[in-house]
């Protein structure tokens, strides 16, 4: 489904919900059910603000707006803008994992399987501008402390789990050292994506990169 066909699906639903300029904020829910062409069409809005103007230049104006929707619409499911932004990172890593599955890994070889979980946690694998969003709300950090709660909770710690899992796996197949530091080194790969999108702003092949680095220090003391 394209932006445009989003768009209007939300108009209409917004339409069928009745509502009028006289609605508050905050208005409580009438029990019909909620429309996820809708939902979705405010979500995405929201995250393309986040990365457009940032969270303290977002509006509700703004979002409703760019979604087709009206204001009160979008205050019947979120009566706050931080609850509508952590709705909007939540849905981020969710489309990651339905859009892009990690794959069963348990059959590979054991360093393409370590190359795999480093390609997948790529922030930028299906959204091109969540470095720009992760960077925003970096910077509200003093503003909005809880903002950057949110993004570990939604876009850091589950990529680093992630690593963490399959370097665990590895560790029980006997692929990689048990002494390794598993924190560490899943934060080395995730940080390498932050660095190169500030240094050069891509590289295709970085995650053969990141494990040809480390991999050697992982397996140097295994003997076969």
């Amino acid at each position: 489904m394209n932006d445009r066909s989003v768009r209007e699906q939300a108009i209409r639903a917004d339409a069928v919900e009745g509502d009028s300029l006289g609605e508050t904020s905050g208005t409580a829910r009438t029990g019909r059910p909620r429309d996820p062409a809708l939902d979705r069409a405010i979500i995405e809005a929201t995250r393309n603000r986040l990365a457009r103007d940032g969270y303290s230049n977002m509006t509700i104006g703004d979002i409703a707006s760019d979604a087709g929707v009206s204001r009160p619409t979008i205050y019947r499911r979120w009566a706050t803008k931080l609850e509508l932004t952590v709705d909007a990172l939540a849905y981020g890593f969710e489309a990651l994992t339905q859009a892009r599955p990690l794959p069963d890994l348990s059959q590979l070889p054991a360093r393409e399987a370590f190359t795999e979980a480093v390609r997948w946690i790529d922030p930028r694998a299906i959204n091109p501008e969540a470095m720009v969003i992760i960077g925003n709300f970096m910077g509200e950090a003093s503003r909005t402390p809880e903002l950057l709660r949110l993004l570990s909770q939604h876009g850091i710690e589950p990529r680093l789990a992630t690593v963490e899992q399959v370097l665990g796996d590895l560790q029980r197949r006997g692929d990689v050292r048990t002494d390794i530091d598993v924190r560490t080194i899943a934060g080395l790969c995730l940080g390498a994506y932050f660095a190169e999108f500030l240094r050069d702003g891509e590289n295709e092949r970085l995650a053969e990169a990141v494990v040809a680095t480390l991999w050697p220090s992982m397996t140097s003391s295994l003997t076969h």
